[in-house]
């Protein structure tokens, strides 16, 4: 009996297990996840906390015996070694489970910024539910919270953190929010915006400390810990941040949001071939015959950008472990590609970002700017092929910017109308993409 061992417990191993058990009737599945929660979503953390759902509305699967009636085995454990010659995951409780066919699917972890106070009481990065737990008990109405990091992330928990009333406060390295999505215009812009909603941002700026409320500052700080003086203070009783501008913020509560990075950390000296990370192929096999990624933790080509790349969203990982479960079951499937897509509502500015939405060497570009409205669109070619986009308040034509950069639609004549006004896309897509096949499903839709 052939046994698939999948590492992860998130949308992409379940989804995995999931595939594997249709496709593979009889072999033995097992997922090992390494919190002691149900499989869950933590895209559904946010809505958590706003109170939208509760616990159980995070679950992946609601049903009590999903996984025992498809007869997946779940672990509680976490992977320190994976032996690609003895075909063993070595566990941190000493356990060893022999694989036929394994699926990495670790996703990513929390980056921890090297800043002084990180292990004070309150202070939390928001990424599992025993986390969501610690910031809901602290986040009340009214309460003092300062958030480091306003990136894709960061902005989905301030979303959550606002809608609980507290007085909050965020910290950006980057000269603008949104800084790997967003260009200095549409970062610029959702600033202004989160600032008309009573955020405080403070771009360009670092956390240097965190430290208990009342702690000496200065010379008198220093002396004060050298003699043992400086303490540390219990749940509840403040901090204080001290930030790169010279400026101390008080908070409640400390929620780091710096941004992930791929959980792979335990696959050194494997042999397993990771860059950013774990670098698959098409089918998402590693370079170790019968060993998969996918999901946050795995690297992919991406068409648009014609390089690998990790892209961490949802629909990348549920697909990804779609092809690689029916790789592991025998059944020859390739990856289309890696989807680079992010739509963003931060505290109800929308705002998207397709594909190479920075530009690309020897490109041109269309921009249009309504400040006033609120509004920016961003347009990227390369030839008469739209590469990226970036957009702010500009909801109308969402889909179609998608399908002009994933598509990679050739415009023609198109391309010159768009630089002169943005603004017609959808002209452009109708023009242009039906006589190219990017139609076809649609038009047999409208026949049935």
């Amino acid at each position: 009996m052939t046994h698939h061992i999948i590492l992860g417990a998130g949308p992409a191993g379940v989804i995995a297990a999931e595939t594997l058990r249709k496709h593979c009737p009889q072999d033995r599945i097992t997922i090992v996840g390494d919190e002691k929660e149900a499989p869950y979503s933590r895209m559904a953390i946010p809505y958590l906390l706003i109170g939208n759902v509760e616990e159980k509305g995070t679950w992946l699967r609601k049903g009590d015996t999903h996984f025992a009636d498809l007869r997946i085995d779940i672990m509680n454990a976490r992977a320190t070694q994976v032996d690609t010659v003895a075909r063993q995951v070595v566990l941190d409780n000493g356990q060893k489970l022999a694989f036929d066919k394994l699926l990495i699917a670790t996703g990513s972890q929390p980056v921890r910024p090297p800043i002084a106070g990180m292990d004070l009481p309150g202070v939390h990065p928001c990424w599992t539910l025993a986390d969501a737990r610690a910031i809901a008990a602290l986040a009340k109405p009214g309460a003092k919270v300062l958030q480091m990091g306003a990136g894709f992330i960061g902005c989905i928990i301030m979303e959550a953190l606002k809608q609980r009333g507290v007085e909050l406060s965020v910290v950006e390295m980057g000269d603008r929010m949104v800084p790997r999505m967003m260009g200095p215009m549409a970062g610029g812009m959702i600033r202004d915006w989160c600032e008309t909603k009573g955020v405080k941002v403070y771009v360009g700026t670092r956390v240097e400390s965190i430290e208990p409320a009342g702690t000496p500052s200065g010379i008198l700080g220093k002396l004060a810990s050298a003699i043992g003086l400086g303490g540390s203070a219990p749940a509840g009783q403040g901090l204080q941040v001290r930030l790169s501008n010279g400026q101390t913020v008080e908070a409640d509560l400390v929620i780091s949001a710096t941004g992930v990075r791929p959980a792979i950390g335990f696959l050194k000296d494997s042999g397993i071939t990771c860059l950013q990370g774990i670098l698959t192929d098409q089918c998402l096999q590693t370079n170790v015959p019968g060993i998969y990624a996918a999901g946050d933790c795995a690297e992919a080509f991406d068409n648009v950008s014609g390089q690998t790349i990790v892209s961490a969203i949802q629909p990348n990982a549920a697909e990804q472990a779609r092809v690689a479960a029916l790789n592991m079951a025998g059944q020859h499937t390739t990856l289309k590609g890696v989807t680079q897509i992010n739509v963003l509502d931060t505290l109800g500015l929308i705002s998207t970002s397709f594909g190479n939405w920075q530009g690309v060497e020897g490109g041109e570009q269309a921009q249009l700017t309504d400040q006033a409205a609120g509004k920016h669109l961003s347009l990227q070619f390369k030839d008469d092929v739209m590469v990226g986009c970036n957009s702010v308040g500009w909801t109308e034509h969402v889909g179609v910017m998608r399908g002009l950069v994933e598509g990679q639609v050739r415009l023609g004549d198109w391309k010159d109308r768009l630089i002169q006004d943005p603004t017609r896309l959808m002209d452009a897509y109708l023009a242009c993409a039906q006589g190219q096949g990017q139609w076809s499903g649609a038009a047999d839709a409208r026949r049935r």
